[in-house]
């Protein structure tokens, strides 16, 4: 016995088989400094797997008494630098294994003393130098001498003697006497090599620096590595004296050594635990990449509507066919998502509860889409689509209920996302669209860029006006009437109030004081039949103050003559500037009708009257059941009496002198040639011969 194994045998400590693994972990932890040792893991694992499968296959062919193959594991390593510098330590390691007392006990106080000198190596280094370490023993297998054939060279012979000397050396004759402990034996080499892929795979993902909180499974993997890496050293320990047995011409009993029993059943559960582990490490790994590679297509460039959305809402297993999860909300039907290609879609993003208002007002949208006009500031309307994307805490009966109920009785005719449980892309809708439970229209452009974060204002405010429903959209329509409502403000500081609390706003005036009563009486009406469900506020121009109703027109009138003289074009505050002066001329009244600062309507008087008078008649009146807001009812009812009574636009058209050249597109040149320089213009006028009865000729100096 040498004087190791004489050492060995004080103070014998209680078999690590005994030991459950938080206290193997307490003793692991306690022989772990930070890592300030480096080597080449990658390079020492190479060459230790190359030497170690080699034997295997040897251990194997004696196992079976075949003849090993001459062909096979001649792959070459090459040692790096930092290999070599290990050579004198895996040396002396393998010695210390080598002379381990026989057993468990024993291979527990060698592993600890392994521990301890490699105290400043990382946890995988420590198991693969020790896996290297019991290559130089287990790798002496490879002398045993092959069957010699007559075609070998005499240089091959004399090769072949050389390894029968090594061999005898070994005393590797001894181990083909033992072919019936190699199979348990062999089983354990095998079962300390997954171990060590296993590390191995643990050193890849935390060399991936992913954050705890993110992959919370990876804190059970440090707990155990300490564990795994005991057990991996303890086993090649074990393994290493039993070589030492196997080569031991003194079989007598009391030199008979057995390997500990139950260890395969102890390995067998840490390995399955710490796979289990890893495994779940790379599934949540998987779904931080998975929601990596999906955040960077909704951010990359030249992008496409279809691959957003599905990167957006089809879970990876869907991505074969998507109509798994988009369905027609009108027909209930599964279609392909690849419909939207080349759309723009409007999100409409929210739970099941509390929507009905949302609902409403995207039908109203729908609906208005496919009217005239088709074209808009050259964005087409039937190219913008509407898509759902209803989201819970869980799709339970209750909620698949719910949702189809929704379909079956608002009979929406758009996309529905069915059943929206994949949660990366729920993370996605919350994090990119900042979705906090209450429900938003963000707006997709065809490229898949967000025009628009929520369109909800937007759509609330100016409905269809607010098309094509850019961002920049409500800030240019709020300025194209902040002219309007600047100068009714100077004369009545309530309607500040009421714009902002998004009141219908009634704002109306005229020359004729019967009509502004009648109508006056009408309106009050109109307001006692609906005040629960709509608020409606009213402003006469001139009631508190007759005063008011010049200082009114002279303001707009300026404002005009400003606006010519300055921008020398017509847009759209301009236009409606005229319109205004143009209603003005209605020998009855005029009204405009506003919700909120949005303007929905100049309405001329007879026609206005008559919609506000017959509320009982509109075709579609406000109820719990119709989805039509007031200004839409309103409007539709308005166009039926302006047509029935011909309308202002039939029977009188402006009439305007421009004594602005900056108006004129065309220059005219004097027609003196030795001038040659433009014309000053001093006046034009413009006169509208709509009103003219046909076949009246018409006069030469009219530009119609």
């Amino acid at each position: 016995m040498s004087n190791y194994q004489i050492a060995s045998t004080t103070n014998v400590p209680q078999s690590p088989l005994e030991l459950d693994d938080d206290q193997i972990l307490e003793n692991v932890y306690k022989t772990h400094f930070h890592c300030v040792e480096k080597c080449d893991v990658g390079c020492l694992n190479t060459v230790a797997s190359n030497v170690i499968q080699h034997s295997i296959a040897i251990t194997d062919c004696l196992i079976n008494k075949v003849s090993q193959q001459s062909d096979q594991f001649h792959e070459e390593s090459s040692f790096s630098s930092c290999v070599q510098q290990l050579t004198a330590k895996l040396k002396r390691i393998a010695c210390q294994m080598l002379c381990t007392g026989r057993g468990d006990k024993y291979a527990h106080h060698t592993t600890m003393l392994i521990l301890e000198q490699l105290k400043a190596y990382s946890w995988d280094a420590k198991a693969l130098i020790v896996q290297a370490a019991f290559a130089l023993e287990f790798g002496k297998l490879s002398h045993i001498p092959q069957s010699q054939s007559q075609s070998q060279s005499q240089v091959d012979q004399n090769l072949q003697h050389v390894e029968k000397s090594l061999s005898e050396l070994n005393g590797l004759p001894c181990i083909q006497q033992h072919s019936q402990n190699l199979v348990m034996f062999s089983g354990l080499v095998k079962k300390a090599l997954q171990m060590i892929e296993s590390i191995t795979k643990w050193k890849q993902l935390i060399c991936k620096e992913y954050d705890i909180k993110d992959v919370p499974i990876l804190s059970q993997t440090l707990h155990q590595i300490p564990v795994i890496v005991y057990w991996t050293i303890f086993t090649f320990v074990t393994c290493t004296t039993q070589i030492n047995y196997f080569t031991t011409f003194d079989h007598t009993k009391d030199n008979r050594y057995e390997l500990p029993k139950h260890l395969d059943h102890r390995l067998d559960g840490i390995l399955k635990s710490f796979q289990r582990n890893l495994e779940g490490c790379n599934q949540q790994i998987e779904v931080i990449e998975d929601y990596t590679r999906r955040k960077n297509i909704i951010h990359s460039g030249n992008k496409d509507i279809v691959r957003v959305l599905r990167a957006l809402i089809i879970s990876t297993h869907q991505y074969p066919d998507s109509r798994q999860t988009v369905y027609s909300g009108l027909t209930g039907q599964p279609v392909k998502i690849e419909d939207l290609k080349k759309k723009h879609v409007l999100l409409f993003i929210s739970g099941l509860e509390n929507i009905q208002d949302e609902i409403k007002l995207l039908k109203e949208i729908y609906e208005k889409l496919k009217e005239e006009p088709r074209e808009i500031e050259g964005y087409r309307k039937e190219d913008f689509k509407i898509l759902w994307i209803p989201i819970v805490d869980e799709w339970s009966d209750r909620n698949r209920s719910v949702l189809e109920k929704i379909l079956e009785e608002t009979k929406i005719e758009w996309y529905v996302v069915k059943e929206f449980n994949f949660p990366t892309g729920i993370r996605l809708v919350r994090e990119e669209f900042e979705y906090r439970e209450k429900p938003i229209i963000p707006l997709l452009t065809c490229e898949g860029k967000v025009e628009n974060k929520d369109t909800k204002q937007l759509l609330s405010v100016w409905g269809i006006d607010g098309f094509p429903f850019k961002a920049s959209d409500h800030t240019r329509l709020t300025e194209q009437w902040s002219w309007f409502w600047t100068e009714i403000k100077k004369l009545n500081s309530r309607i500040k109030d009421f714009t902002e609390d998004d009141y219908y706003i009634f704002i109306y005036g005229g020359a004729s004081s019967k009509w502004m009563e009648e109508f006056e009486t009408a309106l009050n009406s109109l307001k006692r039949q609906i005040e629960t469900t709509v608020p409606i506020e009213s402003y006469r121009l001139g009631k508190d103050d007759p005063r008011d109703v010049p200082r009114f027109w002279i303001a707009i009138d300026n404002l005009l003559a400003n606006r010519k003289h300055t921008k020398g074009i017509m847009d759209f505050s301009t236009r409606e500037m005229k319109r205004l002066l143009l209603l003005k001329q209605d020998p009855r009244g005029w009204v405009i009708l506003s919700k909120g600062k949005n303007v929905k309507l100049l309405g001329e008087g007879d026609a206005m009257y008559r919609t506000v008078k017959e509320y009982e008649k509109w075709p579609r009146k406000l109820n719990e059941q119709e989805v039509v807001s007031f200004d839409v009812a309103f409007k539709e009812y308005y166009e039926r009496c302006k047509l029935k009574d011909g309308g202002l636009h039939h029977r009188k058209c402006e009439h305007s002198e421009i004594t602005y050249p900056s108006e004129i597109l065309g220059s005219i040149p004097c027609p003196n040639v030795d001038c040659g320089r433009s014309m000053e213009v001093t006046s034009v006028s413009y006169k509208c011969c709509h009103g003219l009865e046909p076949n009246v000729p018409t006069p030469s100096n009219n530009l119609c």
